[in-house]
């Protein structure tokens, strides 16, 4: 990824990063208010998405297959890269590979990664009220039946 720096009063600085996580199921509202309020605090947002094969790890199935989940995801404004998450270990690779100032993910995850406070800043965002992609699920199901 090619690094863009600025220069302000002299100084050279190096754009901010930050990474985030997700399935990305039902591509959402939720998502893409999710991307804003990270790309409103950062330069440069990488957006990690879980492959199939790691969600079947997770116990998870996806209603959408990875393929079209990570298209989505490219498409939205705010992401300037989207790759896959393929397993438990890589946030400690990714943080360091992507030179990561900030991982973030949604306040569902409260604490769940301060172990990788280490290596970057680890930020919690409020989830947008009120939609999720489970919530979907279980809303078309119930339509279904």
């Amino acid at each position: 990824m090619p690094a863009v720096l600025a220069e302000t009063g002299g100084i050279t600085l190096a754009p901010s990063v930050a990474i985030t996580y997700g399935t990305y199921d039902l591509f959402h509202i939720g998502h893409v208010n999710l991307f804003r309020r990270i790309k409103e605090r950062f330069d440069i947002l990488v957006v990690a998405v879980s492959t199939d094969e790691f969600n079947a790890i997770k116990g998870k199935r996806s209603a959408v297959p990875y393929a079209d989940r990570v298209e989505l995801v490219r498409s939205c404004r705010y992401v300037d890269l989207a790759i896959p998450e393929a397993g438990w270990g890589q946030k400690e690779t990714d943080i360091v590979r992507y030179g990561a100032d900030a991982m973030v993910m949604g306040s569902d995850w409260t604490g769940h990664f301060d172990s990788l406070k280490s290596l970057c800043d680890v930020v919690y965002l409020p989830r947008t009220e009120g939609v999720s992609s489970s919530d979907l699920k279980r809303h078309i199901q119930s339509d279904v039946r």
